[in-house]
């Protein structure tokens, strides 16, 4: 038969009727092979059209319960159209078959997934959120998968780098340097596959994680602060090391200078102090010059270079002696940097804060934070009430960099 579509628009075809068309559609695309089955929420206008083609009178309850077949009969019978498949097929276009759909979609994943070699990758798939993020970033669709697996393994397989710039490293592994930006979903899989089996270090930023693969982002922000530490090669942050060790002067060193040839530093079983702020490594430049033992700056919470030359140190043979504020920043920032790069405190403990009372300070604000090293300093803080800046008491951290063993300087 062919159907009356003028007839059947004026019937079903309203737009007022769309979400009943849909819900009849559902049961098709659904595979339900049922034949009774009942329609709730049904509005007026709903119930008006389904009783005028099956003939019922009208009631206003707003379930109804139908037959398939009851329908297919009705639609037959006002020469409408063969049957209510038919029917919809005609007002709102071609029934898909979501079970079958389903189905091969499920299949096309598998063999997506089943076509990945590299470990990490393999890794990254078999981890239900790592697997959960590829299905979001491809949108669903396993030949977008397939293409982000991809090149997820291309830039994997040029890691770790030695100071690449992220931008580099994407025109060369996907041939467009702004592949790998920010949000990008190949540089989001990326670091989801480096990270996996690996352990987040807190207040993390996404540079500071390019920078643990060996990939700079904005490589010329926030370099590191050192004074006194020399390096065995002739690298230019090693020359640039060396040459303020001579002077006795601070040194700033870029994530650049850091990671493109990372500087043999000088010291294996040695201590190197590790302070929170600039003005202590400047008091200490000043006081002692070239005889200052060797000592960092975290500048705060320590950002990718400051983190990269720390790791590179511990990694050196050093021991690393941290002193911050005393204050709940403070204390965290010591948390970090004992946990990360297994440094001891200096001179920061309970007994150091109470001693140092008689220095300028400052009504103590903010959420306490324990000190991992010193259970017993957030009480005596809590209870004084106060935070003693670390460049009030420099004094007393001086002795200690002028005692430390000090490496001469070469003639």
């Amino acid at each position: 038969m062919r159907p009356d579509l003028e007839r059947l628009s004026r019937l079903l075809g309203s737009a007022d009727l769309a979400s009943l068309r849909q819900r009849l559609r559902a049961r098709f695309e659904q595979d339900r092979a049922n034949d009774e089955f009942t329609l709730n929420g049904l509005n007026e206008r709903e119930r008006r059209a389904l009783a005028g083609l099956l003939g019922r009178p009208f009631r206003s309850a707003d379930s109804m319960r139908l037959r398939r077949s009851e329908l297919d009969i009705a639609l037959a019978r006002a020469s409408l159209a063969d049957n209510l498949q038919a029917a919809l097929v005609v007002l709102d276009g071609p029934l898909v078959n979501r079970r079958a759909e389903r189905a091969a979609r499920a299949l096309a994943w598998a063999s997506a997934l089943a076509q990945v070699e590299d470990a990490r990758v393999q890794a990254l798939v078999a981890d239900p959120r790592g697997a959960g993020l590829l299905k979001r970033l491809s949108k669903g669709r396993p030949e977008r998968a397939t293409q982000l697996l991809e090149s997820t393994r291309r830039v994997l397989a040029r890691l770790p780098a030695s100071g690449v710039p992220r931008s580099r490293l994407a025109a060369e592994a996907l041939g467009n340097s702004h592949d790998l930006d920010t949000g990008s979903p190949v540089a989001t899989l990326v670091l989801r596959a480096w990270d996996l089996g690996a352990e987040r270090l807190p207040a993390e930023r996404l540079r500071d994680r390019w920078a643990r693969l060996g990939v700079t982002v904005n490589e010329l922000a926030r370099p590191a602060l050192l004074l006194n530490i020399r390096a065995l090669d002739t690298s230019y942050g090693a020359r640039k090391a060396c040459s303020g060790a001579e002077q006795g002067e601070p040194v700033h060193l870029t994530l650049r200078d850091l990671l493109r040839a990372p500087p043999a530093w000088e010291v294996f079983g040695k201590d190197v102090f590790v302070c929170e702020n600039p003005e202590v490594i400047a008091a200490a430049a000043d006081a002692l010059s070239f005889r200052c033992a060797s000592i960092v700056c975290t500048d705060g919470m320590p950002a990718a270079a400051q983190r990269v030359l720390l790791s590179q140190l511990v990694a050196r043979g050093s021991r690393l002696r941290y002193h911050g504020d005393f204050d709940w920043g403070g204390v965290g920032i010591g948390n970090f940097v004992t946990r990360a790069f297994g440094a001891t405190p200096w001179r920061f403990g309970a007994r150091d804060y109470s001693e140092n009372l008689r220095h300028i300070k400052a009504p103590l604000s903010g959420v306490r934070i324990e000190a991992s090293w010193d259970p017993a300093l957030a009480d005596a803080m809590a209870s004084h009430g106060v935070l003693i800046h670390e460049e009030a008491v420099v004094d007393s951290l001086l002795p200690d960099l002028a005692a430390a063993e000090v490496a001469p300087i070469p003639t």
